[in-house]
């Protein structure tokens, strides 16, 4: 069992602005390890404070180098554009092709306090991208162009109405649907 339940879209905890961390120490540690266990059982690559419903400005990740950490990230930097099917731990089962840039240089700091400075692309930088989203209130419904997004929240209304946006449901989706559905909308 994880030791936090992912807030689903519709939770307030996820549209708001998420507050500095002002201390590192050995509770932001085991909230870092709680936060990485709920991720793995998911399963996830990236899980921001605000989906467990901590609004603080932190997120994990691990893409198979090992975990990481990321206290009070700063984006400083962008390049480029690439487009990418992306999914969301809080939107689960569903997943959109997003742009954004292709690379990243984020700074921020890790659990010991010492300053992280990245140069991320590619799978890296888009997930650096996607959790610092969550620390602003962003969704990644918004990153959608207006006319997907209506057809996305569409979707995801009649999901939660039929009680499918779970992530328990997430299993079944993915054994279900190959390729796109009739919404346009590719599932994972």
């Amino acid at each position: 069992m994880a030791p936090y339940e992912i807030r689903i879209i519709g939770d307030p905890v996820l549209r708001q602005r998420a507050a500095e961390v002002t201390q590192v120490d050995g509770a932001l540690a085991r909230l870092c390890d709680d936060m990485l266990a709920t991720m793995y059982a998911a399963p996830g690559i990236g899980l921001a404070a605000p989906q467990v419903g901590v609004q603080k400005r932190l997120f994990v990740y691990d893409v198979g180098d090992g975990p990481g950490v990321l206290v009070n990230p700063e984006i400083v930097e962008s390049r480029g554009t690439w487009i990418y099917e992306e999914g969301c731990l809080s939107v689960p089962g569903l997943s959109w092709e997003i742009q954004r840039p292709d690379e990243i240089h984020i700074k921020g700091f890790d659990l010991d306090g010492n300053e992280v400075d990245i140069e991320a692309n590619e799978l890296l930088g888009r997930l650096f991208q996607h959790e610092f989203d969550h620390l602003d209130g962003i969704l990644l419904v918004e990153r959608l162009d207006n006319d997907l997004r209506k057809v996305a929240l569409k979707t995801i209304r009649e999901m939660v109405q039929n009680g499918t946006l779970t992530h328990e449901n997430r299993a079944r989706l993915r054994a279900q649907e190959a390729g796109e559905t009739s919404s346009g909308l590719t599932l994972p």
